[in-house]
C-alpha cells in the first residue's frame, strides 16, 4: 500500500494572500469565450489508424473529403491503416477577430492506437448556434509514446489525443458590441458578502463617486455612465487592477484517495477530546490434502483448515485537543495525536459530527 500524504497548507493574509487584484476575482458580464467542436479526419499515421469495418464513419468522412477534391471513390474498396476519424475542439476567446489564430484539441474517436505524426485535414469547427466561427488543419503534436511487438504493447500516457497549436484560423466573429453597454454585472467567482461589499467600495472610492452597487453575495453592478471613462473598455481597464481583499469561508478539503488534507486560515476548532485505535481481523485459510496409505482403498480428500485472529493496535488513547484560535494550533494539536494520515481524515470527520470543527468540510 503506497504511504498517504498528509498535506495542511497554511494560509496567510486574506484567507489566501492580501490583497488580489479585481481582474482574478470578477467576470465581466459579456466578457466570455465561447466552445467550439467539429468533426474531422486525421491522416499521415504510421498504420496506427482507425480500423474500418469497426469504424464506418471514418470510411464515410474520406469518402466525401475525397469527392469534394474531385476523387470518384463510389464502389471502390479500400482500407487505409493510416487515417483516424477525429473531434476537434477548441475554445474561441473574447473579442477574437477574422484572421486571429486559436489552439486546437484533437481526441480519437474511432479504434485508432496514436495520433502521433498524423495531419489534420480541414475541419469546420461550429459553436452551439451551429455557425462556423473558425477552420483547423495543421500537424498533431500528441502527448503519449506508443511502442508494440508481436506479443506485447507498451502506451505511455494518451497517444490518442493531442494539441495543434494555433491550428485553428477564426473566420468569423462574435456579435458583441463592448462599447453599447451603459450598465455592467461583476460576476463573482467566489460569491460572499463581504467580498462584494469590499469590491464596491473600492471602485467607489476609485472613481471618488457612487459608481458600484453590491447587488447580492455574487454581484456588484457597474454604471458605466457614472465612470465618466472615455469607453466602456478605459472603465474596465482601469478597475481590473484595483486590489481588494477578499474574505474566504473556513473549509477543510480532504481528499480520500491521496489521502491529502489541506486547511484554509480561518480554521477553528474547540477543545475536544479524541479516541482512536485500529482493529485488525485476520483470516487465512490453508487447506490440507489428505491421502490413503499406499496400495490401500480410498481416494484423496482435501480438509479444510481456517486460521483466524484478532490484532488491535494500541489507539492514542483520549487525547485532549486544546480550543485553537489559529490554523497553526490547530496543526499542532492534530498532529500531537500521532496519527497516519487517513485515520486523521476519520478524526476530523468525527470532530466535525461533534460540532468542534468550525468550518466547511469538503470531501473528494
Amino acid at each position: 500500500m503506497r504511504a498517504l500524504i498528509l498535506l495542511l497548507i497554511l494560509l496567510p493574509g486574506m484567507a489566501w494572500a492580501g490583497a488580489i487584484r479585481l481582474k482574478d476575482l470578477v467576470d465581466f458580464d459579456g466578457v466570455r469565450g465561447n466552445d467550439l467542436v467539429g468533426y474531422g479526419l486525421v491522416v499521415g499515421l504510421n498504420g496506427t489508424g482507425d480500423g474500418l469495418r469497426n469504424s464506418p464513419f471514418t470510411e464515410e468522412i474520406m469518402s466525401n473529403i475525397l469527392e469534394r477534391l474531385g476523387v470518384n471513390v463510389t464502389g471502390e474498396d479500400f482500407r487505409p491503416k493510416n487515417v483516424a476519424a477525429v473531434l476537434v475542439t477548441a475554445s474561441l476567446p473574447p473579442f477574437a477577430r477574422v484572421g486571429g489564430q486559436i489552439d486546437v484539441t484533437v481526441s480519437a474517436i474511432g479504434d485508432s492506437n496514436s495520433l502521433l505524426g498524423g495531419t489534420l485535414v480541414m475541419t469546420p469547427l461550429n459553436a452551439a448556434d451551429g455557425q462556423i466561427y473558425a477552420v483547423a488543419q495543421g500537424t498533431i503534436l500528441a502527448g503519449g509514446v506508443l511502442a508494440e511487438g508481436e506479443a506485447a504493447s507498451v502506451v505511455r500516457g494518451v497517444p490518442t489525443s493531442g494539441v495543434i497549436p494555433s491550428g485553428a484560423r477564426v473566420e468569423r466573429e462574435i456579435e458583441f458590441d463592448l462599447s453599447t453597454l451603459t450598465q455592467m454585472r461583476l460576476a463573482l467567482r467566489e460569491p460572499d458578502f463581504t467580498t462584494a461589499a469590499r469590491i464596491e467600495f473600492a471602485i467607489n472610492t476609485e472613481f471618488n463617486r457612487a459608481v458600484a452597487i453590491m447587488r447580492d453575495s455574487g454581484t456588484v453592478d457597474l454604471n458605466i455612465a457614472a465612470t465618466q471613462a472615455a469607453s466602456t473598455a478605459h472603465a474596465i481597464g482601469r478597475i481590473e487592477n484595483i486590489l481588494v481583499e477578499p474574505e474566504a469561508k473556513a473549509r477543510v478539503v480532504v481528499d480520500q484517495r491521496s489521502g491529502t488534507i489541506v486547511m484554509g486560515q480561518e480554521v477553528r476548532i474547540s477543545r475536544v477530546a479524541v479516541s482512536q485505535g485500529n482493529l485488525t481481523l485476520t483470516v487465512q485459510e490453508a487447506p490440507i490434502a489428505v491421502q490413503p496409505n499406499p496400495f490401500a482403498r480410498g481416494e484423496t480428500v482435501v480438509v479444510p483448515r481456517t486460521i483466524a485472529g484478532i490484532e488491535e493496535e494500541e489507539g492514542t488513547g483520549l487525547a485532549e485537543i486544546p480550543e485553537a484560535t489559529t490554523l497553526s494550533e490547530v496543526v499542532a494539536g492534530l498532529n500531537a495525536l500521532g496519527v497516519s494520515p487517513q485515520d486523521m481524515i476519520d478524526i476530523l470527520k468525527t470532530i466535525k459530527a461533534a460540532g468542534a470543527l468550525h468550518a466547511e468540510f469538503v470531501v473528494r
